[in-house]
C-alpha cells in the first residue's frame, strides 16, 4: 500500500510539474528532492526507504516525460526511451530515500 501511495505522489508531481507549475524550469527539481527526502523519512527500514525511493523516482520521471510529450512521433514509440530515463529517476529516488532515512535517524535519536 505504501508503494502505491508513493507512486501516486510521484505521478501527480510529475504531471503537475510538466503541465502547470515550474514548466520547463530547473526549479521543479526542488519539490522533487524535498518529496524524495520525505519518502525516505517516512520509511521504517533501509529496504523500505530504498524501494519507496525507487518507485517514487521512476514513476515521477516517467510521468513527467510522458505527460509533457508533444512530439510528432507516436507516443508508444517513446515508451522505451522514457523507461530508460525513468531508471535514472529511480536511481535518484533511491538515493533520496536513503538520505531521507539517514537524516531522520541522525536528527531523531531513539
Amino acid at each position: 500500500m505504501r508503494f502505491l501511495i508513493v507512486g501516486i505522489l510521484g505521478a501527480l508531481l510529475g504531471v503537475i510539474n510538466s503541465r502547470f507549475i515550474f514548466v520547463e524550469s530547473g526549479i521543479s527539481l526542488i519539490p522533487w528532492g524535498i518529496l524524495g527526502l520525505f519518502v525516505g523519512w517516512m520509511a521504517r527500514s533501509k529496504k523500505e526507504a530504498l524501494l519507496s525511493g525507487i518507485v517514487y523516482g521512476f514513476v515521477l520521471s516517467f510521468a513527467f516525460m510522458a505527460s509533457g510529450y508533444t512530439g510528432s512521433a507516436p507516443f508508444v514509440t517513446r515508451i522505451p526511451f522514457f523507461t530508460i530515463l525513468g531508471l535514472f529517476g529511480a536511481l535518484c529516488g533511491a538515493i533520496l530515500g536513503i538520505v531521507g532515512l539517514l537524516l531522520k535517524n541522525l536528527l531523531i535519536k531513539k
